[in-house]
């Protein structure tokens, strides 16, 4: 999750899912929403193009607005930020939302993504790289944590 669900969260949705699915662990539902995002907003471009880089199609995705139905829905939820947890813990999240980089281990401002909105494509690549490292160490602890029986 973060703010405008169009650059940061899709992308680490997409390479959550292909990592539980390199696994074995398809049955874990994974999706974004955006503390921030317009309902229904494509993908940003930097995002689209550093997906197809990385052989995610992220042209389906439409951003959608964080609201207390999807929070209560959900077994766990990632930020990219300390705010986003915020807001998630405001409409009911306590206990099952986390920092990505604090899931993935990291400590501080560390634990943080950047927003690469408005960066160039290099910006995109390096969050992207950002993204994948804390995926790979998160999506561990996800198995051993939800694949081993307490699936959605």
């Amino acid at each position: 999750m973060c703010t405008g669900n169009i650059c940061r969260s899709p992308l680490a949705a997409a390479l959550l899912e292909r990592a539980l699915a390199e696994r074995g662990s398809e049955g874990l539902a994974v999706s974004s929403a955006g503390t921030g995002a317009w309902d229904g907003a494509p993908v940003s471009e930097g995002a689209y193009l550093v997906g197809l880089e990385r052989g995610l199609d992220l042209s389906g995705h439409r951003a959608r607005l964080l609201t207390r139905e999807l929070v209560e829905g959900a077994d766990l939820i990632l930020t990219m930020a300390r705010h986003h947890r915020a807001r998630v813990d405001e409409l009911g999240g306590e206990g099952r939302v986390f920092v990505l980089g604090e899931y993935a281990g990291r400590e501080g401002d560390e634990a943080e993504v950047s927003d690469p909105f408005g960066g160039d494509l290099d910006v995109y690549r390096d969050t992207c790289t950002e993204l994948e490292g804390l995926i790979q160490a998160a999506v561990e602890r996800i198995v051993k944590e939800f694949a081993s029986g307490s699936q959605r």
